[in-house]
């Protein structure tokens, strides 16, 4: 499949009974989950039972799984704790990701903090010294089988570190542009920073960009989410699919994109994992699936 599509889903009873079962049911061909509490730094082991079960089910059933990192994580943190916390807790998410069979492990790319301007250019490099210096050792230990770590740029809030497409160099050179390391495009994240992705072929230039600057191959997964505020906002609020300032014909542009092929599509919209949500069918008919016009009422069954 092209591009497999489907939305964030709760763990609930477990992974196998719950986020497993709610995938299912909405139709998901992919799906991402959180392997602990999204909000703490607690690393919460596995079943190795249930995690058996999820990953030969999802694997029997071609349903592509990622994990996401907790929002605390931030590898650019100039506070020891948080920075040594946040190092554990992404090596702790690639062994999770490994137990139940997902194929990649989300991290937002993070943020240095520094209220002094004439300051914020070492800081910056400093930041990213210890991005490298976290990560490095973590990535060397992974063999060829293992998930990958996909970097998630930011909507540029803050003293972001990697926000938009433009930045990405940098930080892929902080890690040597390691062979696990794969790109995470968020359409809200990207469009916030400023990318023209509302524009006719804007879309398009973004992706071409993002593979001249990455190179080709790092894209590993796009979160496909409509943006609630305008672009360059820099503001990372979520919008259902064709109901924000992105718009439709963004996502129709990314199903086409060379880049993309193979790649899937995972939503973080506002109620993306409800019962009748229509933006998966959505999705899939931007995709392309003419079926998915008759399941959200485009086009009369028959």
């Amino acid at each position: 499949m092209r591009n497999p599509v489907g939305t964030h889903v709760t763990v609930g009873k477990n992974l196998r009974d719950g986020a497993l079962a709610t995938a299912v049911s909405l139709g998901c061909e992919t799906f991402q989950v959180f392997v602990g509490n999204p909000r703490g730094w607690a690393l919460s082991p596995g079943n190795p039972a249930i995690d058996t079960a999820f990953a030969d089910a999802t694997r029997a059933a071609g349903l592509r799984t990622f994990v996401h990192t907790p929002y605390l994580v931030n590898l650019g943190s100039p506070t020891p704790a948080t920075y040594e916390k946040s190092v554990a807790v992404v090596a702790h998410n690639l062994l999770r990701a490994a137990q139940i069979g997902a194929e990649g492990v989300v991290v937002h790319t993070g943020s240095f903090v520094e209220a002094d301007p004439t300051q914020a250019e070492a800081r910056y490099a400093a930041a990213l010294r210890q991005v490298r210096e976290g990560l490095m050792p973590v990535l060397d230990a992974l063999d060829d089988d293992a998930p990958w770590l996909l970097l998630e740029p930011t909507a540029g809030q803050g003293r972001s570190l990697c926000a938009g497409v433009d930045d990405l160099p940098a930080y892929l050179d902080a890690l040597d542009r390691h062979p696990k390391v794969g790109i995470c495009l968020d359409t809200c994240h990207v469009f916030a920073a400023g990318a023209p992705l509302d524009e006719p072929g804007g879309t398009t230039a973004t992706l071409d960009r993002l593979v001249d600057l990455a190179g080709p191959g790092r894209l590993r997964l796009v979160h496909a989410n409509d943006s609630l505020d305008v672009r360059g906002s820099f503001r990372d609020r979520h919008e259902k699919i064709g109901q924000g300032h992105i718009g439709t014909a963004a996502f129709e542009e990314l199903f086409a994109h060379p880049a993309t092929d193979g790649v899937p599509f995972v939503l973080e919209t506002p109620g993306s994992r409800d019962e009748h949500d229509p933006d998966i069918e959505l999705l899939k008919k931007l995709r392309g699936d003419t079926t998915a016009d008759e399941r959200i009422g485009l086009l009369p069954a028959g």
